[in-house]
């Protein structure tokens, strides 16, 4: 099978030392002979990992279980990312994390924005989308994105957006260490690999289902709604703070119940009660589908890969895909 193939690929181009979604990817070779590399985040920290393998040591700013949008940086932390010889971070994600970036790391920092290619907002444009193709509704969202200016930066859940990443990390990493650019480059192009498998996943798992809504915890499944044809109503907004005031409440109820919604989607990191009211109210069931920014013990899967095919498991039952 093609996965098989793609996965023994990437187990000989990836050496050992891939991290656990901890704080770096220590084990294998002596750290001290790595290159230091920081990362805002877990997608970020992911690729890194895979990118460089036991050729870098990787280090990552928002510790598993801290919610990313929240995320404040002590001294030390702004202080450390000097050392850094790339960092890897996704400006206007985490406004402490552009700060420190600026002051400290400015000649070693890789914004990901460019190969992630942010164009699709998180605002609800008020249109029903479940009849589009995901060009049509990406078009629709371009469209929207020169009316509000509001950008979605959670790329990662698009597959296709994420697979843009790794080969701009593989140059930073080979401009840094120009003598195991080839490593990085195979390593790069391994994953990219893996990632457009992952989206030949979805496509073909969530081309057939009875339902087109998705009713989400927040509005970080934009690209994901986009790329496969969905429509995405957040329960709060493009970070989970911006919870909805009474009337926002009452009309996602009423479009829960128009739409045929049967399933409500809370995620982890956050709490569930505003989609367990909804639920309560529509007679919806509740399921956990993970935005992927970062990794807890409750995450279902231990990387990057592993909780989205557990997403694209959720997603096929909630939305009753044949």
């Amino acid at each position: 099978m093609k996965l098989l193939a793609v996965a023994a690929l990437s187990s000989t181009l990836v050496l050992a030392g891939c991290g656990d979604g901890g704080t770096d990817g220590s084990s294998g070779a002596d750290a001290a002979d790595r290159m230091p590399v920081t990362a805002a985040f877990y997608p970020l920290q992911f690729v890194a990992e895979r990118v460089g393998g036991d050729l870098v040591e990787v280090s990552t700013l928002t510790k598993p279980g801290t919610e990313p949008h929240d995320l404040e940086l002590t001294p030390k932390a702004v202080a450390q990312l000097s050392q850094a010889k790339a960092v890897l971070y996704l400006s206007g994600f985490q406004p402490a994390v552009d700060d420190a970036v600026q002051t400290q790391a400015a000649d070693a920092a890789l914004d990901v924005t460019q190969p992630a290619n942010l164009i699709v907002t998180g605002a609800d444009d008020g249109h029903d989308h479940s009849g589009e193709s995901a060009d049509e509704h990406a078009g629709h969202a371009d469209e929207q994105h020169a009316e509000d200016g509001v950008v979605d930066l959670h790329f990662w859940l698009d597959p296709t957006r994420m697979a843009a990443v790794p080969t701009t990390v593989g140059e930073r990493f080979a401009k840094a260490d120009p003598a195991n650019a080839a490593t990085y480059t195979a390593n790069a192009a391994a994953l990219a690999s893996e990632l457009t498998t992952l989206d030949e996943e979805f496509t073909t798992g969530l081309k057939t289902c009875e339902s087109k809504e998705l009713v989400t915890g927040h509005a970080a499944f934009g690209y994901l709604a986009a790329r496969y044809g969905l429509g995405q109503e957040g329960i709060a907004g493009i970070t989970p703070d911006a919870e909805p005031d009474a009337a926002a409440l009452r009309d996602l109820v009423s479009h829960v119940r128009e739409s045929g919604v049967s399933t409500v989607y809370a995620e982890t990191l956050v709490s569930p009660a505003l989609a367990e009211t909804i639920a309560r109210e529509t007679g919806a069931k509740v399921a956990v589908l993970d935005p992927l920014e970062g990794l807890t013990d409750a995450s279902p899967g231990s990387d990057y890969l592993e909780v989205m095919r557990a997403n694209l498991k959720t997603l096929r039952e909630g939305q009753g895909c044949s």
